[in-house]
C-alpha cells in the first residue's frame, strides 16, 4: 500500500497543480470533478514511482490508495506476512490468464511477429530475455506470440496471487482456495483474451448484463452458473466446493492446488510454475 510520505508527496503536487496552499483545502470540495481529475494524472506523473522493466515483488505503490499509517491500516497486507488480523477468515485468490496485457484496445495484436516478441522480452528482462522466451515457448508451443507475451506480461500479478496464497497456507488457520480463468472472450474477435475482471461477470452470474465483455454466449452462461455457485457456496461456508465443480483442494504449500475456470474446469497443481520460476528466481 502507500507509505505515509508518499501520500504527503502526491497530496502536495496535487495542491501545487491547482494552485493552492494547505490553507485553501475547503476549496477542493468547489472544483469541477475533471479539474481534479486533470491535477491528480499531472501529479501522478511527477510523483510516481520511476520506470523500468523486469520482475518485482510487491511492488510500492505512489498512486491513490490507502496508506499505511499504522492505525487504521496497521501494515503493508501480506508483506512482509499475512495479517494475524484475518488469521481465521478463510480466502479465495485468483488471477485471469491475461490480466492487462490483452489486446482490447489493439486490433493489430495478432500480427506480432516472433522477432518483435523477442525484442519486447528483451526490452523487460535484458539478456535473460531469450531464456525466459524459451521456457515460455516450451510451455506453450502453439502459442501465438502476442499470446506468450501476454503470459509473461501477467507474471507479477500470478505470482503475488501465488505468495498471497502461500503465506496464508504457511499461517495454518483458515483455509486458502486458489483459481485461474482462462476462458477466452469471444467479443472483438477474441482480442481481449482473460482480460483483467474478466471474472467477475461469471462470479455474479451477470452473463447477459455484460454481454459486452461475455458475448452473452451459452458457454458463457454454463461457466457462470459454476463460478457463481463457488462464489456463493464460499461466502455461506468457506468452502467453494459444489457438485457442478471437480473437487477444489485447499492450496498447500507443497501442491498448490489451482482450479482453472474454463469451458472445461479442471484443477491443477501449480499450473505454470516451472516458466514462471525463470523469471521470479531470478
Amino acid at each position: 500500500m502507500v507509505q505515509p510520505e508518499t501520500s504527503l508527496k502526491v497530496a502536495a503536487a496535487v495542491l501545487s497543480e491547482l494552485g493552492l496552499s494547505n490553507g485553501q483545502l475547503d476549496k477542493l470540495h468547489t472544483l469541477p470533478v475533471q479539474t481534479l481529475i486533470a491535477a491528480g494524472t499531472a501529479a501522478m506523473r511527477k510523483v510516481g514511482p520511476g520506470g523500468g522493466g523486469g520482475f518485482r515483488v510487491f511492488q510500492r505503490r505512489a498512486g491513490w490508495g490507502p496508506t499505511v499509517d499504522g492505525k487504521i491500516l496497521p501494515q503493508h497486507p501480506f508483506n512482509p506476512a499475512v495479517p494475524a488480523i484475518s488469521a481465521n477468515v478463510p480466502m479465495l485468490i485468483g488471477t485471469t490468464l491475461n490480466e492487462f496485457a490483452g489486446g482490447i484496445n489493439n486490433p493489430d495484436v495478432d500480427s506480432l511477429t516472433e522477432a518483435e516478441l523477442a525484442g519486447r522480452v528483451k526490452e523487460m528482462y535484458g539478456e535473460r530475455g531469450g531464456q525466459i522466451l524459451a521456457a515460455y515457448r516450451k510451455a506453450n508451443p502453439t502459442a501465438k506470440p502476442f499470446d506468450i507475451f501476454s503470459f509473461i506480461s501477467t507474471v507479477p500479478t500470478r505470482h503475488n496471487a501465488v505468495t498471497q496464497a502461500e503465506l496464508k497456507a504457511a499461517q495454518k488457520a483458515a483455509a486458502v482456495y486458489q483459481y485461474l480463468f482462462t476462458w477466452q472472450t469471444p467479443v472483438l474477435d477474441g482480442r481481449p483474451r482473460a482480460f483483467h475482471c474478466a471474472e467477475l461477470a461469471f462470479c455474479f452470474d451477470n452473463i447477459d448484463r455484460c454481454l459486452n465483455m461475455t458475448g452473452a454466449a451459452a458457454e458463457a452462461r454454463a461457466l457462470a452458473a459454476k463460478v457463481s455457485e463457488a462464489w456463493i457456496a464460499f461466502a455461506r461456508k468457506g468452502d467453494p466446493n459444489h457438485a457442478g465443480l471437480p473437487k477444489w483442494p485447499v492450496f498447500t504449500a507443497d501442491k498448490r492446488a489451482t482450479m482453472i475456470f474454463d469451458n472445461k474446469c479442471e484443477v491443477k497443481n501449480d499450473p505454470d510454475r516451472t516458466e514462471r520460476l525463470v523469471i521470479t528466481m531470478a
